[in-house]
């Protein structure tokens, strides 16, 4: 277990705290005791409170663990934002605070992805995945690209301002925009990930578009789930909500908690 600074609320008994990894140290929370731990994988620049209500809407039953990834949040700047380094960094937060499995992963956009991805190197590990709107699909070649690097560039003035509402990391523009680019490509390739899933992977999709995409793109996008479903029995929509992809965690909390019940139930 980490020797890192910690802080224990009496009340709840809920463990925070950093974690160091590598040339890092990630900003950890963990309610602790005996329920079934639920680990919580951000949206690509968020941070950790947006979790806030699907914790409260699952109540203390469960044991909730959620952390800021590299830059977002809490967390500290590092060299390495790349999707394998945030791969790691849930190894580095598990073993930290000693959790061996089995576990529920809940990834919201990147962190889904996130999650198909580490559930596939460690299926003995993971009871279940819940994915919030991601799905195997993204702009890419050098026109997404491009097209993403030119979308950040336009907001690099925002981001600054966007950070205390965790909607931001302490990157520049180019970086939030190179940790796009190449989330877009894994999450395109991602198909075969989730047709040879053997543990329930439960989504829980928003609808409409959201910032930086066209016009029923992101519909289109999450269209590409019906052959993963119709060709692997573990892969299933637990519920299409109302809210966009950015309103969701907020707006539509209780469908992910009952997702989170649904893969526990199994």
């Amino acid at each position: 277990m980490s020797n890192a600074a910690t802080t224990t609320n009496s009340t709840t008994s809920t463990w925070t705290g950093m974690v160091p990894v590598e040339d890092t140290a990630l900003a950890v929370s963990d309610t602790g005791g005996s329920g079934r731990p639920v680990v919580y994988l951000n949206g690509a620049y968020a941070d950790r409170s947006h979790w806030k209500k699907v914790i409260a809407d699952l109540g203390p039953g469960y044991r909730h663990i959620t952390f800021d990834e590299r830059a977002r949040g809490k967390s500290k700047q590092s060299a390495d934002y790349s999707f394998e380094a945030c791969l790691r960094d849930i190894d580095a937060v598990l073993a930290a605070r000693g959790v061996a499995g089995p576990i529920i992963l809940v990834g919201w956009s990147y962190g889904g992805v996130l999650s198909w991805h580490w559930a596939d190197r460690n299926p003995d590990r993971v009871l279940g995945v819940v994915t919030v709107d991601a799905f195997p699909h993204g702009l890419t070649g050098e026109e997404g690209a491009e097209r993403i690097r030119k979308l950040f560039q336009k907001m690099r003035f925002l981001l600054p301002l966007a950070r205390p509402f965790g909607m931001a990391a302490r990157m520049s523009a180019a970086q939030h925009a190179e940790s796009n680019i190449e989330l877009n490509e894994i999450a395109a390739a991602s198909v075969p990930v989730l047709e040879r899933a053997t543990r329930p992977v439960r989504f829980v999709l928003a609808t409409g578009d959201s910032l930086g995409s066209e016009k029923d793109e992101m519909e289109e996008g999450r269209k590409v789930l019906d052959p993963i479903i119709a060709h692997n029995p573990n892969v299933t929509v637990s519920a299409k909500v109302a809210s966009n992809h950015s309103k969701i965690l907020r707006k539509d909390s209780p469908a992910v908690a009952d997702a989170v019940r649904e893969t526990v139930s199994v």
